[in-house]
């Protein structure tokens, strides 16, 4: 199984700036779409929004004031993923496959959180990156003299595929679903190619 995530930030610093929204598919291992997550989260310090993060999610502290704090939604979102996937408890989320576009810094600032929270984080470090799946892809697309995306930004990638973003905004469950959807479509149209 696999949880595709998305964060919006306040910036891009680990320990100084925070999760404002969390978005999240659990997709099967078909990658069908199981189930979705989405919340808004009130960050801690209002003076810590970067002016390019704003300009990214259009996001301020009056839009989030009345969200609730990150130490409320871990255990909502661990309970959406147990009950999502019909599992007995929090040591099977570990068999979980970590997913997204640019992954890791969405599992720093996922992995920080817990940790300021003093909650034990419980998935491993299995992750499917996107934007590194994208570039193999498009390489073998390349190679096969298909033209390809020169940038491997998301929506890049999605537009490839004809998947578009229904603004410009960037909101974390709608980049969870698109980059869910270039996922799926990456892994079952590799199958085509011999690659080795």
């Amino acid at each position: 199984m696999y949880l595709v995530l998305d964060l919006e930030t306040t910036g891009t610093e680990v320990g100084y700036h925070e999760i404002i929204q969390l978005g999240a598919v659990l997709l099967d291992q078909d990658f069908n779409e199981i189930s979705n997550f989405f919340s808004n989260v009130c960050p801690v310090y209002e003076n810590r929004f970067s002016k390019e993060a704003q300009k990214v999610h259009y996001l301020s502290m009056i839009d989030l004031e009345n969200s609730p704090a990150i130490y409320e939604i871990i255990p909502q979102f661990e309970d959406w993923i147990l009950k999502s996937l019909k599992l007995k408890n929090k040591k099977e989320l570990r068999n979980l496959v970590l997913a997204g576009q640019s992954v890791y810094f969405n599992i720093i600032f996922l992995q920080y959180a817990y940790k300021q929270n003093q909650i034990p984080y419980p998935f491993s470090h299995k992750i499917l990156d996107l934007k590194i799946l994208a570039f193999y892809y498009f390489t073998i697309l390349k190679n096969n003299n298909i033209d390809v995306p020169q940038s491997l930004s998301l929506e890049s990638i999605a537009n490839f595929f004809n998947l578009k973003r229904s603004s410009n905004v960037h909101n974390a469950l709608e980049d969870a679903i698109l980059t869910a959807k270039c996922i799926s479509i990456i892994l079952n149209e590799s199958k085509k190619f011999k690659i080795i």
